[in-house]
């Protein structure tokens, strides 16, 4: 039995609970094949906190996506059991504590051979994410995002934040560098260094620069070489767009690609072997319309159409 999106139909979108794609709410994670999963979580902010309000935001505004896509006129809901399965438990005030917990939390998922899909939060949620899936061994990344995310430490030498995680998770074997592409990196740094621990780590880093030099095209051709066939997860942060399109985020950097970019890219990556993924640093704070937690729910929806390709 799959599950469907209650019918705007019968029941208008304003109305009724608020989940992912008005899909139903489970709690089992035996009773689906992708999990929709919020986790609120900004203790790895470094600047703009606010991404702890993405999912809740994200949720609502996914009332306006409907069940089948556009260009395939396929529905992920035909061929798979989708549901949310509300939030991940974690402790706002205690950073080493909320990592341990989301882990746990997705283990979970991965025992029952479920494929998750989150809507964060800043982007430290996906180290413990990545803990949890990559128990075989490192897997390949796909990481659409302004910011290379491998910074050592902040303020006094703290490990673990929005702008390490990617350090942490190369170096404790859960992330293989040299299957890991960037895509969209872009802005000024602290230091001119700033990128070489990525570089030096076998990670291609594909710049705003060569996204448009490439063209849409290149760049699927080249993401889909690097991964390869075996095991991907796919983590976008939406201040890879433009922030004419996504203000709503935390460390916006401008100069980035549309959002018909970013959506012609993820549709891109169809058919390659995604573990899970996550759309992460929606801070609806920042953009009252909405519109950055809209892109960040239609950005889901494209990568769940690939998760049930």
């Amino acid at each position: 039995m799959t599950y469907w999106p209650a019918s705007s139909s019968t029941t208008p979108r304003y109305a009724g609970p608020v989940s992912f794609f008005r899909l139903p709410m489970l709690s089992n994670p035996a009773d689906t094949d992708i999990a929709l999963i919020g986790l609120p979580y900004d203790g790895g902010t470094t600047n703009r906190s606010g991404t702890r309000h993405g999912p809740r935001e994200m949720r609502a505004m996914s009332m306006f996506i409907r069940p089948f896509h556009h260009v395939t006129k396929t529905s992920p809901y035909t061929t798979h059991r989708v549901a949310d399965y509300g939030d991940c438990p974690m402790n706002p005030i205690d950073i080493t504590e909320s990592l341990a917990m989301i882990t746990g939390f997705y283990e979970s998922f991965r025992a029952a051979g479920v494929k998750p899909l989150t809507a964060g939060g800043d982007h430290l949620v996906s180290l413990p994410i990545l803990r949890a899936l990559a128990k075989d061994g490192p897997v390949g990344l796909i990481q659409f995002d302004a910011h290379s995310d491998t910074n050592d430490s902040y303020f006094g030498g703290h490990k673990f934040t929005h702008g390490t995680w990617l350090r942490r998770a190369i170096e404790e074997g859960l992330v293989d560098a040299k299957r890991c592409v960037q895509i969209g990196v872009r802005g000024t740094r602290y230091a001119p260094d700033g990128n070489d621990f990525a570089e030096n780590a076998g990670v291609t880093t594909l710049y705003v620069e060569d996204v448009y030099r490439m063209g849409i095209p290149g760049v699927i051709a080249e993401a889909r070489r690097i991964v390869g066939e075996h095991a991907t997860y796919l983590t976008f942060d939406v201040d890879g767009i433009d922030p004419a399109y996504t203000p709503g985020t935390g460390t916006p950097e401008v100069g980035g690609y549309t959002v018909f970019e970013a959506q012609q890219m993820v549709r891109g990556l169809k058919g390659l072997n995604l573990i899970g993924a996550d759309v992460v640093e929606v801070a609806p704070p920042y953009d009252p319309s909405g519109n950055t937690a809209l892109v960040g729910a239609t950005i889901m929806f494209e990568i769940l159409c690939n998760l049930a390709n």
